[in-house]
């Protein structure tokens, strides 16, 4: 076996109506907390409310910045930053998908340190651990950001998607409560379902994996495909929920160790040249060509998990399984209703051409089995524009 690290500091606090112990949970880490949130709507109006109470009946004051944006940028990062520093809060906690914990991340870096946050990402040696104490609540599952050194932030001024990468932004709690995600929408159970797939199928396949990330990624993977479906026919199907719940922490967990591949790396560059695409859209788009570009250079790997999805493969070689995922994956995405392209995505041919300019900007693309030139992206992602039926 080869030699491997492993790191996960994150407490995981998992289970049905957990999200009230957030209270003596944020007691243990200061008298003020900062909760970090999108606006208020009327389906997250209860959850705010209960954590609010929660906080306040443990003893501590609440400052709510509610400015969180999907596709977080620098100017919402330093809005909340800047509410941190006029309040002199002791603890950040995000409450909401991945924008919301890695705005939380962000703001708990600047909160705390000269420039802005971006002055910290992962082309830097990062930010210190002057950083604010983080607690994250998802009420998504996908992103797995509740246990990942990660936060993802856009400098619109430059078209710009990057990330810290540090692991002083590892969360030291995570709520996760399969009960707060029954209000997500079908659309958005199935964008962030599939970014839990990729997480963990990535991770499964980056050249950093190890024995426990690839343990880790075949139970998520297994769940994935029997329970995303479940929760996008049934919201209140709250075994379909926590399940889901389940393989979104693992994806974190997986990626904080392994990390991602090619699809990632592009689909960061998707959300900064096109805010308004989804995460998870942006991997579906992509996924059809990235498949049939990697998976002769992991057999083995592909084949396991093509099984997994039809299990039909088991008949076949690893070679022949191994194409034939590409077709097991297609269909998977389907089944969720994102068998989508760029075109559906409002993308345009020149936006892709700029996408791909930058797709070695963040170093993901390294972790691919099959590592990809700029001009090789450029084919993947054209080759994504259109999709047939």
């Amino acid at each position: 076996m080869k030699s491997f690290n492993y790191y996960a500091p994150t407490e995981i606090i998992f289970g049905c109506g957990r999200v009230k112990e957030i209270g003596s949970i944020a007691a243990r880490y200061g008298k003020k907390a900062l909760l970090v949130t999108v606006p208020e709507f009327p389906a997250v109006k209860e959850l705010y409310a209960k954590v609010k109470e929660s906080l306040k009946n443990s003893g501590l004051e609440v400052v709510h910045f509610d400015g969180v944006i999907p596709n977080p940028t620098t100017d919402v990062v330093t809005e909340g930053a800047n509410m941190a520093k006029a309040a002199g809060v002791d603890v950040v906690i995000g409450l909401g998908g991945g924008s919301s914990m890695d705005t939380a991340k962000a703001i708990a870096v600047e909160a705390t340190h000269p420039g802005t946050a971006w002055d910290y990402n992962c082309h830097t040696p990062g930010p210190t651990s002057a950083t604010l104490p983080i607690i994250a609540i998802g009420t998504t599952a996908g992103t797995g950001s509740q246990c990942t050194q990660c936060a993802v932030i856009t400098k619109t001024s430059e078209k710009d998607k990057s990330a810290i990468w540090h692991r002083n932004i590892f969360p030291k709690v995570a709520i996760v409560d399969p009960e707060v995600t029954v209000t997500m929408p079908r659309s958005v159970t199935a964008q962030t379902g599939f970014d839990a797939f990729c997480h963990n199928f990535e991770a499964y396949l980056s050249v950093n994996t190890n024995p426990l990330v690839e343990l880790m990624a075949i139970d998520a993977i297994k769940i994935i495909k029997e329970y995303l479906p479940r929760a996008m026919e049934n919201p209140n199907d709250i075994e379909a929920r926590s399940k889901m719940a389940w393989a979104d922490t693992l994806g974190g967990l997986t990626n904080a160790n392994a990390g991602v591949t090619l699809p990632h790396g592009l689909g960061m560059q998707v959300g900064g040249h096109a805010p308004h695409v989804a995460h998870g859209q942006a991997l579906a788009a992509i996924y059809p060509q990235f498949t049939r570009y990697t998976y002769a250079w992991a057999v083995e790997k592909f084949a396991t998990v093509g099984r997994i999805l039809n299990p039909a493969l088991n008949e076949l070689s690893d070679e022949e399984a191994a194409k034939e995922s590409c077709v097991a994956i297609d269909d998977f995405l389907k089944k969720i209703d994102l068998w989508i392209g760029f075109k559906d995505l409002n993308v345009s041919k020149e936006e892709l051409r700029q996408i791909a300019n930058r797709g070695q900007v963040l170093g993901d693309y390294l972790n691919n089995p099959r590592v990809a030139t700029i001009e090789e992206m450029y084919e993947i992602l054209i080759n994504c524009y259109e999709r047939n039926e």
